[in-house]
């Protein structure tokens, strides 16, 4: 009998009990496929089992198809690497013996729908990486720190699509509004009103390398389609709240973003303008930011959410995008002005925190909220 996955809290954190739940990635291939290894490969909970991608790719070991584009800094594991890949289409092989699925395929915004619901209805969870759901009132969008109470909109969605089994869809937002919705979740108090940020953008974001895009090296592109209005539109999203109907979404603060392609290989900065409605102080800033906690205790959480840096020229891609594994925010060049005008800052690995780490991170808090089912281990009991 398949039931939600066994999870115990301890004052160390949550742990799994039993076996580690299956877990099967599709677009394996790709900039965020391999980053979802990165976070998997070790993982205390997730045993990574298949992977999936184009036609192209299938048919033959993983090894082999990414053998002229693995583009992490670590080695292949040799179990993951000698897994067959399957084709992304065929929702039977990919869903079979699995309870969760990571899905970053790149593939126009029908073909993710029609893919994440059959993947869904399968009976898999599944937590996405592409921007197909994110408009949904009925698809939680992502950033835990800043929304996890949104999660309890997955028993309107599964009512309401007649997903069984424990099929559900959860999405990762926007790769670009990481940084700045944390700063501000933990400023969420003193009430942002607008809010104008400028985002320079790494290559990764592309799903490229310098040299896999060499038009990039010394250059800077100042529009990425469909960039602006995400970042303008998902984080009210992310600050509504659950109706009956689904997510509502915030009708404040008013965003005004310009994104920009930077020769950068990760990280996404962002520089932050925002008017708060209430009265508001440097020192108060900095203390919210030290104090503020995010997700405690799950596997992929940062030590530290926020890490403020007092040097002027802080923070830069090369030196800080790493921080904490890649899953915190660095924020720095802090200034508070007139009217309740405040600017600084702040960077994410768009990649980790913004693409793979943030979903594997949303994943690992819907397990230990008892919203994924694990059908590979019956005899798992609900803690």
């Amino acid at each position: 009998m398949s039931q939600a996955a066994a999870i115990e809290k301890k004052e160390d954190g949550y742990h799994l009990r039993g076996e580690k739940l299956k877990v099967g990635i599709v677009g394996a291939t790709g900039m965020v496929g391999q980053q979802l290894l990165r976070m998997l490969k070790d993982h205390p909970w997730f045993e990574v089992t298949r992977l999936a991608a184009s036609k192209n790719s299938a048919g033959v070991p993983y090894c082999q198809s990414v053998k002229d584009r693995w583009f992490m800094d670590f080695p292949l594991p040799e179990a993951i690497g000698s897994i067959q890949v399957v084709d992304a289409d065929d929702i039977e092989a990919v869903t079979k013996g699995i309870d969760i699925v990571f899905c970053a395929v790149s593939l126009d915004k029908a073909a993710v729908l029609k893919l994440e619901d059959a993947l869904a209805r399968a009976g898999v969870f599944v937590t996405s990486c592409n921007s197909a759901n994110r408009a949904d009132a009925l698809v939680p969008m992502m950033i835990p720190v800043a929304n996890a109470d949104h999660l309890s909109v997955l028993d309107i969605q599964r009512q309401e699509r007649g997903y069984t089994s424990g099929g559900a869809v959860i999405v990762k937002s926007n790769c670009s509004i990481q940084s700045y919705v944390i700063a501000l979740e933990a400023l969420k108090a003193y009430e942002a009103e607008t809010v104008f940020v400028h985002s320079e953008q790494a290559v990764s974001g592309a799903g490229k390398t310098f040299g896999t895009w060499p038009e990039m090296v010394e250059n800077v592109i100042p529009y990425i389609g469909g960039e602006e209005q995400k970042s303008e539109i998902e984080p009210l999203k992310i600050w509504g709240k659950v109706g009956v109907k689904g997510i509502e979404p915030a009708q404040t603060p008013k965003i005004t973003a310009k994104c920009v392609r930077v020769a950068v290989a990760d990280g996404h900065t962002a520089y932050v303008n925002v008017r708060f409605k209430k009265a508001i102080s440097k020192e108060a800033i900095l203390a919210a930011w030290e104090n503020f906690e995010g997700v405690k205790g799950l596997p992929s959480a940062p030590q530290k959410q926020i890490h403020y840096l007092s040097e002027v020229d802080r923070p830069q891609p090369k030196l800080d995008v790493m921080t904490d594994r890649g899953m915190a925010v660095s924020i720095g060049q802090l200034h508070v002005g007139d009217d309740n005008w405040v600017r600084f800052t702040a960077l994410a690995h768009n990649t980790l925190l913004g693409a793979a780490g943030g979903a594997v991170l949303a994943t690992e808090l819907a397990v230990a909220r008892g919203h994924v089912i694990q059908h590979s281990q019956a005899k798992a009991a609900l803690v």
